[in-house]
């Protein structure tokens, strides 16, 4: 199994926590869609996750693929490691 850095399971575990947040929101938000408290914490977190995506790629690479990320020179897609390999 690949060891990264202390930092990379950091990211990652706030790109979930966000992720989940997001998720939830989403689901409330449905059958609640002139909550603004609620809309105001959906876009606050939607915002924190695109700066915990950047800082995460900037670091370790690319997230995902097909157009979501950038990648930095050369491609780096098939270098990061794995879910399975961290």
């Amino acid at each position: 199994m690949k060891q990264m850095p202390p930092e990379y399971y950091q990211l990652l575990e706030e790109l979930q926590t966000a992720d989940f947040v997001i998720v939830e929101l989403t689901l409330y938000l449905d059958t609640h869609p002139d909550d603004s408290n609620a809309i105001q914490q959906y876009n606050q977190f939607v915002k924190q996750r695109k700066q915990i995506k950047k800082a995460f790629e900037e670091k370790f690479g690319m997230l995902t693929n097909f157009g979501y990320s950038y990648s930095h020179y050369p491609y780096e897609w098939p270098e990061a490691p794995w879910p399975w390999q961290v």
